[in-house]
């Protein structure tokens, strides 16, 4: 095995390994908090429906020997640059996000009210109905599935830059960072940039540049990650830094009318290996 495969390998399960755990800081901080209070639920929605279409997508470029074929006609004999470290991304990542989903019912009650995901449904339906007609082109032979999958993994790429925009401003209204991890944002960066690099050096050892724009979901999902986590680390670090809420509403907090007992102390607690700091109500 010669040393081009044995490093892009490297790369690719690194950055794997960097996006997988990239989520898990917030399905921790979650559980220490018994709130999602400050996580936006068209974030994770949106989630959903991302990984979706990237899992299909890559799970048929990487094993599905039609459209295997129907790339290398259409790149000059070249194989697609998916390899099995971004099928099992796309899996886990899908899975992870279902749990997180699962923790927004569990926690409801500690969580306060929260909006309803509109811009995921809609996104959803419009995503739905445009992957419907691309299917119906397909078997009619007016396109080729691989044209087809190319239009799913786009699907991809336009909710990850969606769904940034809502946890952005959620951040920018609340003027607060509390109850969005910065691990996963810490993580994430790094996954997009080994991801960014992986694609760079396969390309360069196949010489085949083209390889970059064969796979424009993995590319355009990589840049998307870098510009997006360097506005979350801008608002957690420079604008909002120490800004802290209280995790329950002030009804919660305060209790019956006329109770004249003080508050539950506040208590400070760190999320380990992240340096992020959280304020959690104390518990008996």
């Amino acid at each position: 095995m010669s040393f081009a495969v044995v490093f892009s390998a490297v790369l690719g399960w690194i950055y794997f390994a960097a996006w997988s755990i990239s989520f898990y800081p917030q399905v921790w901080l979650n559980y220490r908090r018994k709130s999602v209070k400050g996580l936006s639920l068209d974030f994770l929605y949106l989630n959903i429906l991302g990984f979706s279409c990237y899992t299909i997508y890559n799970v048929n470029l990487f094993a599905n020997p039609s459209i295997r074929a129907q790339y290398q006609l259409k790149h000059d004999g070249h194989l697609p640059q998916v390899q099995p470290n971004d099928v099992v991304f796309g899996a886990h990542a899908l899975v992870i996000t279902m749990v997180t989903i699962g923790q927004t019912f569990w926690y409801r009650s500690r969580s306060g009210p929260m909006n309803f995901p509109w811009t995921a449904l809609i996104l959803s339906i419009i995503a739905i109905i445009i992957t419907v007609i691309f299917c119906a082109l397909g078997a009619t032979g007016h396109m080729t599935w691989l044209d087809v999958l190319y239009e799913v993994s786009m699907v991809k790429v336009v909710v990850s830059f969606v769904k940034y925009c809502p946890q952005l401003y959620m951040n920018f209204r609340r003027k607060s960072t509390q109850g969005w991890s910065i691990g996963n944002i810490l993580l994430d960066f790094t996954g997009g940039l080994l991801s960014l690099a992986q694609s760079i050096f396969d390309a360069g050892m196949a010489d085949d540049w083209g390889g970059l724009t064969g796979n424009p979901s993995k590319l355009a999902l990589s840049i998307l990650s870098l510009v997006f986590d360097t506005a979350f680390i801008i608002q957690h670090y420079g604008l909002y830094r120490n800004q802290l809420l209280p995790l329950l509403p002030a009804s919660e907090v305060q209790g019956e009318e006329g109770n004249t007992d003080p508050p539950p102390e506040l208590a400070r607690v760190s999320f380990p290996g992240t340096g992020d700091v959280e304020w959690s109500i104390s518990v008996e």
